[in-house]
This record gives structure tokens, sequence and C-alpha cells, in this order.
């Protein structure tokens, strides 16, 4: 069978790479190609176009970026046409995998679309064109099962990559001794900062994480830093600063963390679901602030609260982060009581979550699909 997959950042480019190596398991004659990142293209098949070659967010990017994204398009859909695939997997990046979902039915393609983009948060007028142009939604998150049955729309709840994800590195750990020697990091304990992997993000939520430093004073803060994102976009923030940048080593900087600052997005699942306390933030500029305010329609914003349907981990927002982050980072260093109940949360959380394997499930249901 020949696969199209389309992974539009960082987090999909590692699920699709583990959907392509459970496919390849599964059939001995599978070819692969595809726009994603490295991961995938080190697993197997062709790398026809780099996710960050695509990338484009927020409202005001869009705009500002419609030759590009128009021009990504025509290039995907004549790649498409001329690879002539058995099956199109989609791995969420709406914006994008949407579109092209409409172009591969309309030519007679097979689409299948893993990990759901999140309509429940924003523009539920897109659960028409999933109806339309989708055989099949497998999801990551279990209240999404029920947000598309009540659109008369059946889909699948198989588990969450991040699970098989962290299972491997888990088998990988690495102690603090060596994790400290490696990056030639102090002896204080480690606090986390994950920004993000666009650059929008790094610009915008880095500095309100940088901002507490000074307020503690007996702990080392260290950047999870992003490979495919120029270094100056860090250094830029860090002139006078001791905080250092550690690349490629997100969980093992989890893993010997005692706290994490983390820029809403999976990272925040993967957080908890390594038992490190956190706390979540996310901003914006002004123009998609304004905009957004109006159409998202979630009570939380983080994966564990929306999980979870409560408050496990603050989340802040726009306006006074850095006063907001170090009040609550305080809470979670500080007040034992405080720190173990969000602990006790996240073993919740697993259960809810589930167990490994959902790249082989899914990767399962679509050959079986194919090939009955």
């Amino acid at each position: 069978m020949k696969y199209y997959l389309i992974a539009g950042e960082a987090s999909g480019d590692m699920h699709g790479a583990n959907l392509i190596k459970a496919l390849g398991q599964r059939d001995p004659e599978s070819e692969f190609r595809f726009l994603g990142g490295n991961k995938m293209k080190n697993t197997a098949g062709t790398l026809s176009v780099h996710y960050k070659e695509t990338a484009v967010m927020g409202g005001w990017e869009i705009l500002t970026s419609l030759g590009k994204i128009s021009r990504n398009f025509k290039r995907v859909k004549k790649d498409i046409l001329e690879y002539k695939p058995d099956a199109l997997i989609l791995i969420d990046y709406a914006g994008f995998n949407l579109r092209i979902a409409k172009f591969a039915k309309e030519n007679g393609f097979r689409v299948f679309y893993y990990i759901s983009p999140k309509v429940w948060a924003w523009n539920r007028a897109r659960v028409k064109k999933i109806k339309q142009y989708v055989d099949k939604m497998y999801c990551i998150l279990p209240f999404e099962v029920d947000f598309y049955k009540k659109y008369g729309y059946t889909a699948e709840y198989i588990g969450n990559p991040i699970l098989d994800a962290l299972q491997d590195k888990k088998t990988g750990t690495v102690s603090l001794k060596k994790f400290i020697n490696k990056n030639k990091l102090s002896d204080k304990p480690i606090i986390a900062l994950l920004a993000g992997s666009r650059k929008q993000e790094i610009e915008l939520c880095l500095p309100e994480m940088l901002a507490i430093i000074k307020n503690f004073k007996d702990y080392q803060f260290v950047i999870a830093g992003v490979d495919f994102l120029p270094k100056e976009l860090y250094q830029k923030f860090l002139t006078g600063s001791d905080v250092l940048i550690v690349y490629d080593q997100t969980y093992a900087l989890l893993q010997n963390a005692v706290a994490a600052v983390v820029t809403s997005g999976t990272a925040t699942l993967e957080t908890a679901l390594l038992k490190i306390p956190e706390i979540v933030i996310y901003k914006t500029s002004a123009f998609n602030y304004h905009i957004g305010k109006h159409l998202v329609r979630i009570k939380y914003f983080s994966l564990v609260n929306l999980i979870m349907d409560k408050e496990v981990v603050k989340e802040f927002f726009q306006e006074n982060l850095a006063a907001k982050i170090s009040d609550e980072l305080s809470n979670i260093l500080f007040n034992t009581g405080y720190r173990q109940q969000m602990l006790e949360n996240y073993n919740l959380l697993e259960g809810k979550v589930g167990e490994p394997g959902a790249s082989e499930r899914v990767a399962e249901k679509i050959y079986s699909t194919l090939t009955n």
C-alpha cells in the first residue's frame, strides 16, 4: 500500500513517525511519502515538504502569508495526484488538512484523520467538513468521541500516542547526575521552561517565563530548545543571564526537573504524565487575542484540565503572566500539600488517558480498512 501523511508541526512529526513504523510492521509492501519533519524522514519513506516550510499560526500571520499558503497547497495537491496513495492520513493541523481532505475526497482518495483538530474549541462549523470529507476520524482525547456524536459523526478513541513516546523515552531515562554533567549545569534544583515550538510562542511566552528568575535564586532555570528554530531566537532574550538551553532533551529535562512552566500544547500533557508539577501559560499577539476571545468556546485550554474536566494545573493567559507564574511556582515548590494534590490528580489523569499502543492500534485499523 502507498500512504501519504501530512503532519504540520513537531508533535505531528513525532506521532507520524510512530505511525509509519507501525504501518510498516503490518504492511510488508508499504510505501510512504509525506509532508512532515526529520523524525518521519528518519523512519521510512520520502519527505516531500518539511513542515517548517508551511508553518503559519494566528490570524494576522495567516493574512500576511496567503501567498505562501496558496503555493504550499498547490505543491502538496500536485504531489498527491502524482503519488496516487491508497490512503491519505492527516495528522491534526486543521486549517491545512481539512482543505486537503476536501481535495483528496473529490479526487477519489481514502481519507483518514489521526489526531482530531480541536474543532471543539473553536470553529465548530468544521465538523460539517469532517463529516463530508473524512472517512474515519481517530481521536486521541477521550471526550472528543462524545463531541462528534452530538453532530451525528462516529469517531473512535484509540488512546493517546504521547504514551508511546513517553514509554520509549522512559526506557532511556537519564539520571540527574548524568544530565547535569552532560549539560554543564549547577547542582541547584532545576525548573524547566518549555516555551513552545513556534517562533511566535518563543517571542511572546519566553520573556514572561524569564522574568521570574530573580525571585528563585536557589534554583536554576533550563530552557527546552527546539532544534529546528534558530538559536538566535532564544539568545536574544538571554543577554546577561545564566539560563541554559538544552536541545533535543525535553524528556530528560522534565524527568530531572522539580517543576515546569509550559506553553499550552501537547507538552502540558507530556509534563503531567511524567509527574512534574507544572504551570501552563499562553500569550498571543494583540490582534489574535481580540479575535480569539470571541471565537474560543472552552472552559480550559490545557490538555490536562480538558481531559480531567477540572482545574488540575493553573492556566494563565495573556496578561500579567510573570507575576502569576511567580506566585504559582511558589505554591508548587513550597506548599507540600498543594504539590501532592497535583501529583495525585496526575495519577487519575493517567488512568483516563489509557494504555500505550495508540500508533499500533490506529495502524491496524487503517490497514484492515484498506485490505477488507
